[in-house]
């Protein structure tokens, strides 16, 4: 089973970095988000390709005729949030306002309810995970938050399990669509989305895909766009993981689908047979 998603943000969405932390910082960047979402509209109309878009509630704002076309294409519209700040920095309060706000945002445009989210950076972490019963009461059905490793933004390595599943918190459940893993030289990596797939060359990619019985692609536009200004502000090695391998990303892209066989969440739901799923417990959330 592999799963294509991309979450919708502009390209100086970037996360721990002081210059472009918040809605007022943004103001001082140019808009690229229409341009890079037509070549991604290009391309899976061409290839007849379906796929699960994360779009913030601030997109939807900001530019509803980019929601209302990933829906009116018959694309599937999840939430990623409203304005794309780490989880783990924020109180369940402001989570959930955030949540609220993006949801109302997106399904104002399309008229049709969101049950899925995505964290920005996978920032879900052993000590919030008081973060799901939150979902579940705002009518979240699938998360695909979970990052099974060590990550810079959270990670959530205890959660122990890389394929579909269901998440038990004080007996309320969540299906769980997280991130796959490969394993390697005893290591476990990832290789399918973001500056994972830039930094990898694509044999090595195809090579990993073959032999994963399931993979969770998540790809940003900007992932896709090699002309996009320099943020000056960021560490040297901060620069090499935004802007390494923009250049060749989109073609990478076309050959995946060309060579794998993909489905949106929508779809991918469907199929599991979730009673056969392992169901994780978490027990009380941290307060």
């Amino acid at each position: 089973m592999n799963i294509l998603t991309f979450d919708v943000e502009e390209w100086f969405h970037i996360l721990d970095n002081d210059s472009t932390k918040t809605e007022k910082e943004w103001s001082n960047y140019e808009d690229r988000l229409h341009m890079n979402m037509e070549r991604i509209f290009d391309l899976l109309e061409r290839k007849n390709q379906k796929a699960t878009f994360f779009c913030l509630g601030w997109v939807g704002r900001r530019f509803p005729d980019i929601i209302k076309q990933i829906s009116d294409n018959g694309y599937e519209v999840a939430t990623h949030s409203d304005l794309h700040q780490l989880v783990y920095e924020q109180d369940r309060k402001t989570f959930k306002s955030d949540l609220e706000k993006s949801i109302k945002s997106l399904e104002d445009i399309i008229g049709k309810k969101i049950i899925t989210y995505r964290a920005p950076g996978f920032s879900i972490k052993e000590e919030n995970k008081w973060v799901f019963e939150d979902l579940i009461e705002l009518g979240i059905e699938i998360d695909c938050s979970i990052f099974p490793a060590k990550r810079s933004h959270g990670g959530f390595e205890s959660y122990g399990h890389a394929e579909p599943s269901i998440i038990n918190i004080n007996g309320l459940q969540l299906k769980e669509f997280p991130m796959n893993l490969f394993e390697f030289s005893n290591k476990k990596i990832v290789f399918s989305g973001g500056g994972y797939f830039r930094l990898l060359p694509y044999w090595m990619i195809k090579h990993m895909m073959k032999r994963s019985d399931y993979v969770m692609t998540y790809f940003h536009p900007r992932d896709f766009d090699p002309d996009q200004p320099v943020i000056e502000e960021l560490s040297r090695f901060r620069k090499f993981k935004s802007y390494y391998g923009l250049g060749s990303s989109f073609n990478k892209l076309a050959h995946l689908i060309d060579d794998f066989d993909f489905i949106d969440i929508h779809t991918a739901n469907s199929l599991v047979n979730w009673d056969a799923q392992k169901t994780i417990y978490l027990g009380e959330p941290f307060k």
